[in-house]
């Protein structure tokens, strides 16, 4: 079942049991993600930007499929949907769980690079996306799901957000104002939405140790496996947004 499908040139070859796209596959949570899928008898399909080798190693542990998905690419990303679009298999849906870690800086010095990277990973290249996957795969059936990973640092209104995130936050924001526009487009697709807090995956990378030990004598922090459990109830229609 691991077949690698890089840049549009391979058309899938799957069995009947449904696709379901990840983007970021290949990261901390994207990995829990499609091991999540695997479990349920779903088909995950492990999108990934750089990291070939580990995008191909959890998609045969899996019984999946790896498939390049850069989201700062719309050829990268036209290419991916046109073939999940032309597979025997049908598609349930997508998480974009895919995301580059916050630079920490205050507001006044972040940078048009930084804003740009984070706005095409978490808005510009999921709306090509998803705008792709219903025109393509969903609408045929006028059913499909999709879930957006956003953070907890965006706080609950105006005052109340992390500092020294800005890029990040307004990326995520804008990520929901995507999500919200495509709920009302679409009435029939289910959008969904889940907020972690700290996880322990490779992004904690972006954060000070002793910032982090501080965070952990306050809470203790979530794991991948939380949060892909999380994520694939909310695709699956488990649990409430």
């Amino acid at each position: 079942m691991t077949e690698i499908l890089p840049k549009g040139k391979r058309r899938c070859c799957l069995s009947a049991s449904e696709l379901f796209l990840v983007s970021g596959g290949s990261g901390g949570i994207g990995a829990a993600v499609c091991d999540q899928l695997a479990m349920r008898g779903l088909i995950p399909v492990v999108g990934y930007c750089r990291n070939h080798e580990t995008a191909l190693a959890i998609a045969q542990r899996t019984n999946g499929i790896s498939l390049e998905l850069d989201m700062t690419s719309s050829a990268s990303i036209e290419a991916a949907y046109t073939l999940l679009a032309e597979s025997s298999s049908s598609l349930a849906g997508v998480i974009l769980a895919g995301s580059p870690p916050p630079l920490l800086v205050p507001f006044g010095k972040t940078t048009i690079e930084e804003m740009t990277l984070q706005w095409q990973v978490n808005v510009a290249g999921p709306q090509l996306l998803l705008a792709g996957l219903v025109r393509n795969c969903f609408r045929k059936l006028k059913k499909g799901s999709v879930v957006g990973v956003l953070t907890s640092a965006m706080g609950t209104g105006l005052g109340s957000a992390a500092p020294n995130m800005a890029a990040y936050l307004i990326a995520k924001y804008g990520m929901a104002g995507m999500l919200a526009a495509a709920a009302a487009d679409y009435p029939w697709l289910k959008v969904r939405s889940v907020s972690p807090g700290f996880t322990e995956t490779p992004m904690l990378k972006a954060f000070d140790s002793r910032f982090l030990d501080l965070q952990r004598m306050k809470c203790a922090f979530q794991t991948p496996e939380e949060i892909a459990e999380m994520l694939v109830k909310s695709a699956l229609g488990d649990s409430p947004n």
